[in-house]
């Protein structure tokens, strides 16, 4: 049959159902309060009629509609809804369970209704269905059974164990985490002696046991599910026989095939051999999730076609008659015009405010309907352009862009292409990481503020490149070992920083503190060695080469701990010790160190304390003034000596050394010996007597006192 042919009864159809469909807004304005319950859900908005209808109703159960005991599972309720306009529409979900209301919400999301069962028990087991109703109009889901298996263990506990004949005992018996209704059972040995139903988990019991002996008490219970109850047999089987009612939807599209994007669409929505008034019957059209018309007995749309979908464009004619729904559906293919532009960048990589290009390009199209020069484009934030190649300098910041292909009233959108331009680097700074020390490892970091990455870094000794090291994250440095021998070496460093081949940027020089370690001290003391006495001031002078600040440790004899700690940016340091004494004396030494944890120590000094002058003059006096008494002594013994010669001979006894010996020598010294030293008169002489002395004729005698007679001074025997 030709198309025509076709089209011919859809015309006249078309022309009546127009005037039928005046005819039926004209009834329903003047009957709407007497069929109002026979119309489903619709309302004005802003003066426009508002109309929506609930095509289905599903409630799934996951994870499963069999699990076991503490799974977590899901009862969700979905529900497809068709309408026209953008006002929002207030849903009651109700939830089931065995026909007991469990859970009523109403929300104005489109979200699905979700209703969680944590741990699920025993307890939770049943039929499940939800019913949404929106306005006037409601639905109900299909029912989905929930099975739960595992009970916890019944743990029982007495109050006593050791009872007389005739004593009560009270029971517990507990279903931990259980919950709903229980049934609790209590056993005497393997007799059923209480049973207790309670809504909760625990039960009690008391028992008064009247024979002696061993009882074996436990207990078991069981949750109650009415679904699960204990059945009666099957009933008779009675027949019902439901006829087919004589109305049926039909959907006709036109054209029905070879469409493209771009033409015109006609889709008719009509009830076939309906016996019904038009009041009885309402007729959506819908496409997906959006209600494209309602009437009663035939509703149409023209639209233009779009080929939303690989499967081509489903339409729905559905019909509602009180209950009673019945729908049909068509899907129609449609081609692709042109395909959706893509959206490309030229360089791949492109740095702030240099040039790039933007191409845009549907790669294929239809050539039985356009050309491809037909198809136009724009991109955004530039849409002054119409060609597929847009040329400009890189952005400063992160751009999106977004281009538009049109032809024939069709247009397309790419992809969203963010333009990231890259960012030169920047002057690099070059610092040290830690202490520069000399003839030491060190680290020379090398950083810029501004580049994207990676970047390269290289580091130039004397403008001969030393290491390159890549950064490719933000959290990763360039570090660069080097070691310097001569504190001006540090000078002669510097990097290079460069993240493109065109261009690159150098840091200045190195400049850091160079730490030189410390020398080996030189001690001096102030006055010289040889001239230091007891009262003088003495100044110890540490002295050395190297990198202050510098620490100066003094040490005397073999002290494990300074006697004294200083700290100076000088290269010496001296140290004053007051008033000289003798307990100063001994070595000393000094230690030096800085910071490159260096201690060198100096030669040791050894001070010899002299004695003071005035204390020598003091011992000089002493000295002399004993002389001097010794010899008054002497003086005055001889002037007593030489007057006791002139009364007479004076004798001297003296008695040997030996011990042995007690003999005693006497000496006679008269006049003319030289101890007496007479003025005249013959020499002396010896008459062999014992210890006497002759002097010519006088027999004179002189003897020493007896007090002095025996003193250990004389003990040697003398002649004089």
């Amino acid at each position: 049959m030709s198309r025509l042919a076709l089209r011919s009864p859809l015309t006249s159809r078309r022309s009546s159902s127009s005037f039928t469909h005046r005819m039926d807004l004209l009834l329903l304005l003047l009957v709407s309060p007497l069929l109002s319950s026979y119309f489903h859900g619709g309302s004005v908005v802003n003066g426009q009629q508002h109309t929506f209808i609930i095509r289905s109703v599903n409630l799934s159960v996951k994870p499963s509609s069999d699990v076991r005991r503490d799974t977590n599972v899901t009862l969700r309720c979905q529900a497809v809804i068709s309408s026209t306009g953008q006002e929002v529409l207030t849903r009651e979900y109700t939830l089931y369970k065995d026909e007991s209301v469990v859970y009523t919400k109403k929300t104005s999301s489109s979200e699905d209704f979700v209703f969680p069962l944590p741990g699920a028990r025993v307890s939770n087991n049943g039929r499940y269905k939800c019913k949404i109703k929106i306005k006037n109009q409601n639905m109900m889901s299909d029912s989905k059974k929930l099975k739960v298996t595992g009970l916890a263990d019944p743990v029982l506990t007495l109050s006593k164990l050791n009872v007389q004949e005739g004593e009560e005992v009270t029971a517990w018996c507990s279903a931990p985490g259980e919950t709903g209704s229980i049934y609790f059972h209590f056993y005497d040995n393997s007799n059923e002696s209480h049973v207790e139903r309670v809504n909760s988990n625990q039960a009690e019991a008391k028992f008064s046991f009247s024979s002696s002996g061993s009882h074996q008490v436990h207990c078991s219970y069981t949750v109650l599910i009415t679904a699960d109850s204990i059945k009666s047999k099957q009933s008779n089987m009675v027949t019902v026989t439901v006829r087919e009612l004589n109305v049926t939807p039909d959907l006709e599209v036109s054209p029905h095939s070879k469409i493209f994007e771009g033409d015109p669409l006609t889709v008719w929505c009509t009830v076939q051999n309906s016996s019904l008034g038009p009041e009885n019957i309402d007729l959506y059209l819908s496409q997906g999730s959006k209600l494209l018309k309602q009437g009663n007995t035939s509703v149409n749309h023209s639209m233009v076609a779009q080929a939303e979908s690989p499967d081509g464009l489903t339409f729905e004619c559905r019909m509602a008659m009180g209950n009673i729904m019945k729908d049909v559906t068509k899907t129609v293919p449609v081609s692709e015009l042109f395909s959706a532009p893509t959206l490309t960048i030229s360089p791949a990589e492109v740095f702030q405010r240099e040039p790039m290009a933007l191409t845009c390009r549907s790669e294929t199209f239809a050539p039985e309907r356009i050309r491809r020069e037909d198809i136009t484009y724009t991109i955004d934030p530039q849409p002054q352009q119409t060609s597929e190649v847009f040329k400009m300098r890189a952005p400063f910041i992160d751009l999106n862009y977004t281009c538009k292909a049109q032809a024939k009233g069709i247009e397309k959108h790419s992809r969203t292409l963010m333009v990231r331009p890259k960012v030169d680097v920047s002057v690099p700074k070059i610092s040290v990481d830690g202490r520069v020390i000399v003839k030491q490892p060190f680290y020379i970091h090398c950083q810029s503020d501004v580049g994207s990455l990676p970047i390269n870094y290289t580091l130039y000794r004397d403008y001969e490149p030393v290491h390159t090291i890549s950064v490719q994250r933000p959290d990763q440095k360039a570090l660069f070992s080097a070691t310097v021998y001569q504190p001006e070496e540090i000078y002669r460093y510097m990097c290079e920083a460069s993240n493109n081949h065109k261009t690159s940027q150098q840091s200045r020089r190195l400049g850091a503190a160079v730490i030189e370690p410390v020398t080996i001290p030189t001690l001096m003391v102030v006055p010289e060695l040889t001239q230091l006495k007891e009262g003088d001031d003495v100044y110890l002078i540490c002295r050395v080469n190297g990198t202050p600040p510098i620490t100066f440790k003094w040490y005397h004899d073999d002290k494990t701990s300074p006697f004294n700690t200083s700290t100076t940016n000088r290269n010496a340091i001296d140290y004053r010790v007051p008033l000289l004494s003798s307990e100063h004396g001994g070595t000393y030494y000094c230690e030096a160190s800085n910071h490159a944890n260096k201690i060198t120590k100096s030669n040791k000094v050894l001070i010899v304390v002299r004695m003071a002058q005035w204390k020598k003059a003091v011992i000089g006096g002493t000295c002399l003034m004993m002389a001097s008494m010794l010899l008054l002594v002497a003086c005055v013994l001889y002037f007593r000596s030489k007057r006791g010669k002139r009364e007479a001979p004076t004798e001297l006894s003296v008695k040997p050394a030996s011990p042995k010996s007690d003999d005693s020598l006497t000496v006679n010294l008269t006049h003319d010996t030289d101890v007496y030293n007479a003025a005249t008169g013959p020499a002396p002489f010896y008459d062999g007597k014992e210890g006497r002395v002759t002097n010519g004729m006088r027999p004179s005698m002189a003897s020493l006192p007896a007090n002095l007679s025996n003193r250990s001074s004389y003990s040697d025997p003398v002649t004089v």
